[in-house]
């Protein structure tokens, strides 16, 4: 899209004005960093170790449960699972 020169608030309110419903990061910071309050987008943060295919693959299917449910203006941090 051309916006790797946009970070955080400015990327946010052009993902916004785009039409995006939600934004899926690795930044686990930004929650803390930004106020969704009154937005029509939501954050989506991936909580992995590291951020290649093999480390969020598996957490494909956490993502999709999320996006169906997710309100406006929503932080959400997905983990992978731990073994019992």
């Amino acid at each position: 899209m051309g916006w790797q020169e946009l970070v955080n608030g400015d990327l946010i309110a052009t993902a916004e004005n785009a039409g995006f419903d939600e934004i899926i990061t690795a930044d686990k910071n930004l929650q803390y960093q930004q106020n969704l309050s009154g937005r029509k987008i939501s954050i989506v943060v991936l909580n992995s170790i590291r951020i290649t295919l093999p480390h969020i693959e598996p957490l494909a299917a956490q993502v999709n449960v999320a996006l169906a449910g997710l309100p406006p203006g929503a932080f959400v941090t997905i983990s992978p699972k731990t073994e019992e």
